[in-house]
């Protein structure tokens, strides 16, 4: 071996990436009629440009230069940025099985494999999907009998919040669990104490690798990952804590499970096993172990995060606007009085339904949506895109859109009410997505925002501690999470 010293090794890694690019640039036509876009710089095309902790900002930024469909270049990664409703939704909704894909990425490749739902492409994702949305339904999403589910986890929530005696807690693990343990009841056909380890751990790794996502050493290992992979970073820190959670779940939710009944499935875990027990082709192919592993944490983590935080700003935003948290109670007083919330309340509550939406576009959790790709060579809006082309519907672009929304940068719940009070549809509120790839749960997401909401504010007037600022900023990571906060519940009866 000839020793270098670091200059040449630099040397060599900047020449090396060079010749990449150029080879990359020459081995095919088929990107000639491609959408257009800021110019890259050689090795690492656009990255210099965008805001590392907001890229969604940058994006609708460029989109005012570039037009609604621009291409964008992360080291070697080339993808196509959709900005605004009509753009998104005629990608999303016209062209609904063009961009139903996912792209395959090195932070993938070490975690999910192209397993579970959210990650998954081709006859395996079909496949995870249709089992997964038929089998939610199954077991009650929609229904009354999940709803009966969400009602008796608010009374648990409940003694919490007032175990507190109107003193400021954190209430982010609280609600978290309270959130979670509602698709776990569908997953495992159980509960979890709020103090319980198994679930604090399972919690802890979500929160983390959500908080992570973003990091710039994420980045660069999903633009060089030849190079950055043997760096110690936080590309490691997420493949660890998704082995780790995987492992957790199979042993800690599907070990006890081996023995089922096929006549008395009670959980999506025993359908699950029955489906891989049945010795079919469809049961190799699809319903094995690295399956289930996957489904289980995409459920967990989807069934989890967005709603508890989405129902986290809720209560920020009662605190920040103290007289819309009044005329909220003031209609919970009036329509449901000192009885148990139900589904079948809302269409009788537009302020309440008013704010819940705004909520959901003000909190604008996933800002960058998750990433698409073409599953064939297409024409998009007078442009090739070939297959496999990386897609970002922004779905920030639409949410904080002033041409659909009149105070875009504002908590401003008349977004959906119309002159009269009533309620007023959005067809650019779309915070679940749209097409092929929208959440699979948004039906039991919305009953459980509406039911865990009513019975909060029902029950306590939130207000910040004494003396504590209210930052409205988001906090750094995949999701628009508030900032670390601590409330006061004051019980109300």
């Amino acid at each position: 071996m000839f020793p270098m010293d670091p200059v040449s090794i630099l040397l060599f890694v900047a020449v090396f990436l060079i010749m990449v690019n150029v080879l990359n640039s020459r081995k095919n036509d088929k990107f000639r009629n491609f959408p257009p876009g800021p110019k890259p710089l050689p090795i690492l095309g656009n990255m210099h440009m965008i805001d590392i902790l907001k890229p969604h900002k940058t994006f609708v930024e460029m989109s005012k230069k570039h037009g609604t469909v621009f291409t964008l270049h992360l080291g070697q990664m080339k993808f196509v940025v959709l900005c605004g409703y009509e753009t998104i939704k005629d990608a999303l909704i016209n062209h609904a099985e063009d961009f139903a894909g996912r792209p395959d990425s090195p932070i993938a490749s070490q975690t999910s494999q192209g397993y579970g739902v959210i990650f998954s492409h081709g006859d395996n994702w079909k496949v995870m999907r249709k089992f997964t949305l038929s089998t939610l339904r199954d077991f009650g999403m929609g229904k009354k009998s999940i709803e009966n589910k969400i009602s008796e986890e608010c009374e648990n929530l409940m003694q919490t919040f007032r175990s507190h005696g109107g003193k400021p807690f954190d209430n982010q693990a609280i609600m978290n669990t309270a959130v979670v343990n509602i698709i776990v009841s569908i997953l495992l056909d159980q509960r979890f104490e709020y103090d319980d380890p198994i679930i604090l751990r399972l919690i802890s790794l979500v929160n983390e690798n959500i908080t992570i996502l973003e990091n710039l050493m994420v980045k660069l290992y999903n633009s060089y990952p030849t190079l950055i992979g043997w760096l110690p970073g936080s590309h490691r820190k997420i493949a660890a804590n998704y082995i780790e959670m995987r492992d957790f779940v199979m042993a800690t939710f599907v070990k006890q499970k081996r023995d089922i009944d096929v006549n008395n499935q009670r959980s999506l875990i025993d359908v699950f096993l029955a489906k891989q027990q049945e010795g079919k082709t469809e049961s190799e192919l699809y319903y094995h172990d690295k399956n289930l592993g996957t489904l289980l944490i995409d459920l967990f983590s989807a069934g989890m995060e967005t709603t508890s935080t989405t129902l986290r700003w809720g209560l920020v935003l009662m605190m920040k606007y103290p007289e819309i948290q009044k005329k909220v109670q003031n209609e919970i007083e009036s329509v449901i009085g000192s009885a148990q919330p139900k589904a079948e309340h809302r269409k009788q509550m537009p302020y309440t339904d008013a704010v819940i939406h705004e909520i959901q576009r003000f909190g604008d959790i996933i800002p960058g949506n998750l990433p698409h790709s073409t599953v064939r060579d297409i024409t998009f809006r007078g442009y090739s895109l070939p297959k496999g082309t990386i897609v970002i519907p922004v779905l920030h672009s639409v949410l904080k859109d002033g041409a659909c929304f009149e105070k875009p940068e504002e908590f401003y719940p008349e977004h959906f009410l119309d002159l009269e009070g009533k309620f007023k549809k959005n067809e650019a509120f779309i915070p679940f997505s749209l097409g092929k790839r929208s959440c699979a749960g948004e039906t039991l997401a919305k009953m459980e925002l509406f039911l865990f909401f009513t019975t909060l504010l029902q029950n306590f007037t939130f207000k910040a501690p004494p003396g504590a600022a209210l930052d409205l900023t988001p906090a750094m990571g995949f999701t628009n999470a508030p900032l670390a906060h601590k409330i006061c519940a004051i019980p109300r009866r």
